[in-house]
């Protein structure tokens, strides 16, 4: 069975809107060599529309580094309700979303590593289909939606599997939903 892994980066404030915006900055060797490890056994990404649509723009016209060679080309699952079609080696999830992740846990194969937070994201959650958070915690403050702001999923206790601090400020998170 796959394990689904959501990569969150989310500043102190909890915004996560724009990080293309306010994360740059704190990009290093620490936070490449973590973002290179978190796709060792990585398969695919899981995205949803608005996360699949900013990176496919951005990313497609990028190449050359071991990273970006290999993001580029795995097969990439998208929630949407509205896309009807799809580039960049993507396809949509068909019928119910979560019905849908269960489905591709269940195959045979590496990891599913989802980016971006948003109504995806609490579907996900609703449905005890994340195996791993990986909070990237900026120290920066910025305005903008707030992670699971419109949760109401009541509570949700997470296991702390392991901190990593990077020279640069970030801390990462490494979670787990509580049995």
């Amino acid at each position: 069975m796959r394990k689904l892994i959501e990569s969150t980066f989310v500043t102190l404030n909890g915004s996560i809107d724009n990080p293309q915006h306010w994360s740059p900055p704190y990009w290093d060797d620490d936070h490449s060599g973590y973002s290179l490890k978190l796709m060792e056994n990585t398969e695919a990404l899981l995205l949803g529309r608005a996360t699949y649509e900013s990176f496919a723009e951005a990313w497609s016209q990028r190449s050359g580094d071991p990273y970006t060679d290999k993001f580029n080309a795995m097969p990439k699952y998208v929630a949407s309700r509205t896309l009807t079609e799809t580039k960049w080696n993507a396809k949509l999830l068909e019928g119910d979303a979560a019905e849908a992740v269960r489905k591709l846990k269940e195959e045979d194969g590496g990891d599913l590593l989802k980016f971006g937070t948003g109504s995806f994201s609490q579907t996900l959650l609703e449905h005890k289909l994340v195996d791993e958070y990986h909070f990237w915690i900026f120290p920066v403050l910025a305005d903008g939606e707030q992670l699971f702001a419109e949760s109401k999923l009541g509570i949700n206790h997470l296991e702390l599997l392991g901190t990593t601090t990077f020279k640069s400020g970030i801390v990462v998170h490494k979670l787990a939903p509580k049995a």
